[in-house]
Order: structure tokens, then sequence, then C-alpha cells
């Protein structure tokens, strides 16, 4: 596992956007098409052993004639809306955080449509041993908090609930968040190289199987439900494919809705059959734990507060100028044909 410092935490956050710098003079055209004509084909990055929304409603037949084409798989959200904002493929999905901070940068991304969050079935935790002390935000002054990535959700949730709890910065900064990968950080917290673990889906499930563990808090209790990330895509490609675009948020809203509206072993069946389908060479043992996609919003439609939270705590710890980012030109809601919300 690795390490930092306060002050290093920060500088590794504001090298989230770096690569963004060069993305403002860059074409990112996608893959050819034209305003007249425009494709229909969509490149794309899987994460292996998942299904993820978009892959679900081509599956379903909702994106009608519009055809994805995987081009490999990531373990990154920021790495792949950089690879969108560059035009290495036309479409990626983050956090909303590092949506925020690449857009901050310069890179000429929309955000189009909601595809993971948090509810009562689908969230992170943050889990201590049950014999733990802690108890409180304030007992986790010089502790240690394992997570997947630096700069993202988990880190997010932990400064909330550190802020909430009446922590001052100062304080706050005693807290380590460290970079320790999901497979292990079960056994890191149960062998006390950590203090708190952050788990979420399998992981989670699996690790609360094993007993002797117990929930500081999630993030759903934080802020009860909630989208927490989104697909983007380049203005650009937006501008040149505006049908295409359509009928694939539109498609992905409609998989959403399906996902929650239909019972869940039928689902992860779907998931199943899509995973053994594709032959990748993954395992997809996991998908039997699925539970949801966690989108707040009907259609995935999204809301300006679920971006706004980001802006507001990235312009507070200083990794982005707030005037370089107006919330109105960050997301859109005009290609979703799904039902509408109040944002």
């Amino acid at each position: 596992m690795s390490t930092l410092s306060p002050t290093n935490r920060r500088q590794f956050l504001a090298l989230l956007g770096l690569s963004a710098v060069a993305v403002g003079c860059g074409t990112a055209a996608g893959s050819g098409g034209s305003a007249k004509g425009g494709t229909r084909t969509l490149r794309y990055q899987g994460w292996a052993g998942q299904v993820t929304p978009a892959e679900l409603a081509q599956h379903l037949g909702y994106l009608e004639d519009v055809r994805l084409e995987w081009v490999g798989n990531t373990i990154s959200g920021p790495q792949d809306i950089q690879s969108a904002a560059t035009g290495q493929t036309d479409f990626g999905g983050a956090f909303n955080g590092a949506v925020v901070k690449l857009a901050a940068s310069g890179a000429p991304i929309k955000a189009v449509i909601s595809y993971y969050g948090s509810d009562k079935d689908s969230y992170s935790g943050y889990y201590v041993l049950a014999d733990s002390p802690l108890r409180s935000a304030r007992d986790l002054i010089g502790k240690k908090v394992g997570m997947n990535t630096l700069g993202a959700h988990s880190e997010a949730m932990l400064d909330i609930y550190l802020r909430r709890g009446g922590l001052s910065p100062a304080d706050a900064d005693k807290v380590e968040p460290l970079v320790v990968p999901p497979v292990s950080t079960e056994q890191s917290l149960r062998q006390k190289q950590i203090d708190v673990a952050v788990l979420s889906g399998v992981l989670r499930d699996k690790a609360m199987a094993g007993g002797g563990l117990r929930p500081l808090f999630t993030d759903h209790q934080l802020l009860g439900s909630f989208s927490a990330g989104t697909y983007v895509l380049t203005e650009r490609f937006i501008k040149q494919n505006p049908d295409t675009v359509r009928t694939f948020v539109t498609g992905v809203g409609r998989a959403l809705d399906w996902s929650r509206a239909t019972p869940r072993d039928e689902v992860v069946a779907r998931m199943t059959e899509i995973v053994r389908k594709r032959k990748r060479n993954e395992d997809a043992d996991a998908l039997r734990y699925w539970r949801s996609y966690g989108v707040a919003e009907p259609g995935g439609r999204i809301t300006g507060k679920e971006l706004q939270l980001w802006i507001d705590w990235l312009a507070e710890r200083g990794d982005v100028d707030r005037g370089r980012v107006r919330l109105g030109a960050l997301y859109t809601n005009d290609h979703n044909r799904n039902r509408k919300v109040t944002s």
C-alpha cells in the first residue's frame, strides 16, 4: 500500500486534471462522424467482470442501430473520461468530482447521463473491526483509512464525514487516507494495517459475511440516495452526432429504469449472459452479488445539485478554481428522452 502526506495528497489531486491541458487544443474528433451524417458506432472501455448500463442497454436493444465498440478495459474513472476527452474513445464515465476537475482543467466535455450512484442496496461503507474503539469522526484523528484511490468518491465521502463531525481542517489532515487494492482491503483491516476499510459491492458483502466487522458510516447515510457518476462526451462529438447521442443517452436511461423495475434475479441472469457471450476471458461470478446501479433519478437524468456538490468540495479544498467551472455548461439533459426531473 502507499501513503501520502496531506501536502502530497493535494499534489496528487492536482495531477488528475493535468492531461486535460492539451485537450483544450486537441481535436477530440471521435470516430470520424460529420455533422451531416454522423457515426452510429461508439468506442468505449469496459470493466472486467461487470456489465455497464451502456452494455446492458445494447443487449436489451435499447440502442437501436447504435453499436458499441469495445476497445479494452479500464480500472479508473478519471482515465476513462480522459480517454473520451482526448478522442481515444467516444464516451467515458467517472465520479462526478473527476468530471468537474477535468472540465475545470479545460477539457471540452459534457456530462449527459448518470450511470452509477448510491442507494439502500448499492453503497460504499467505511468499516472497522467489531471491537474497534472508533465510533466518531474525531476518533479517526491519527488513523489510517484504506480506499481504492485518492481524489475520488471515497476520499470525498471521508472529507464530508470529518467536516460534519466537527473536525477542523488541521485535525482532518491528521486522518490518513491510503491507497489499498480493493481485493486486499478487508485483509489489511483484519491484520490491523489500516484502521478503517472502504468496502462496496461484492467485496463488502463477502467481508461482512465473514463477521467481525461493523460499519462506521456509509455514503448513503451521509447523503441519502444520489447519483455519483456520469457518462461524458466531448462537445464536438455531441455537435457532430446529435442523433447518435440522443439514441445512446435515451437507451442507457431506459436500461437503468429496466434494471430497477425488473426482479434482481432476472437482471443478474441477463448480465451473466452478457459477460459469457462477449468472451473477454473474465469471471462472471461477482455478478451474483449485484444489487443495483444506484442511480437516483428516473432515466438517469442529471440534477444540478449532484455536480454542484463536487464543485463546492473541490473549490473548498483549493483543487479547482470555482470560476473555471460553470454548472450550466457542465451537463445537459437535452438528449435524454426519458422522464424529466426538476434540477
